[in-house]
Formats: C-alpha cells, sequence, structure tokens
C-alpha cells in the first residue's frame, strides 16, 4: 500500500483552532456527560431532603457554605450552557443561523447568556 508523505504523524489537538462555534459544540457535549453523571448525586441529595425535616435542615445548612454555592454556580453553568447550546442547535437544525456570521453571533450570544445566568445566581445568592 501507499504511504501518502503529506498525511500528519502526531495531531496535537490542544494546537488546533476551533471556531466558535465549534468550542460549544465541544462544550454542549462535555456538559450533557457531566450533567448526566451528576444524576445519581442530586437524585441522592433529593431523596435525602425529602425523608425528614432535620434531613433537609442539614443539607440546607451544607448549602450556605461558600464552596457548596461555588459547586452550585458551577452546575448551573452547565445547565445554562447546555439548555442555550441547544436551543442554537435546534435553530440550526431548522435552517435558522447557520450562515457563517450568523453561527458565529449565536455561538458567543450562547456564551454570554450562560455567563449571565451564573452572574444572576450568583447575584441572588450573596
Amino acid at each position: 500500500m501507499e504511504q501518502n508523505g503529506k498525511r500528519p504523524v502526531y495531531l496535537n489537538l490542544l494546537k488546533i483552532r476551533l471556531p466558535v462555534g465549534g468550542v460549544v459544540s465541544i462544550v454542549h457535549r462535555i456538559s450533557g456527560v457531566l450533567l448526566v453523571a451528576m444524576l445519581p448525586a442530586s437524585v441522592y441529595l433529593l431523596q435525602r431532603a425529602l425523608e425528614s425535616r432535620t434531613a433537609f435542615e442539614h443539607i440546607a445548612s451544607f448549602m450556605v457554605k461558600p464552596s457548596a454555592r461555588f459547586g452550585l454556580l458551577i452546575v448551573l453553568w452547565l445547565f445554562g450552557q447546555h439548555f442555550f447550546a441547544g436551543i442554537r442547535h435546534l435553530l440550526m437544525d431548522m435552517d435558522i443561523g447557520t450562515s457563517r456570521q450568523a453561527g458565529r453571533i449565536g455561538a458567543w450570544l450562547v456564551f454570554a447568556a450562560s455567563a449571565a445566568v451564573v452572574v444572576y445566581a450568583g447575584a441572588r445568592l450573596l
């Protein structure tokens, strides 16, 4: 079999510059995986909170700690990022925002909307 001399031998994924739409797509997938991975812990916390009043108060007292609030902000960012990127993907499936410029603007809007959710939630948690 003939080998192509122009074929890359080593592909460094950290040096590839993706367009912002590609970054949004990858972050959408990663956020979805992380949200699914957090489901067992979320269901466990909900089950514990619904057991009794003391269990609820114990979980509520844990959630006022700065580390728990930071974790909650990360979870909210994951939800926001996944939600807004999903809306963007649905619109693109309907041929809305499929041009290069509209896709770039839509991708930046996804990042801006998810950041706005975190800023708003962070202000409410203080």
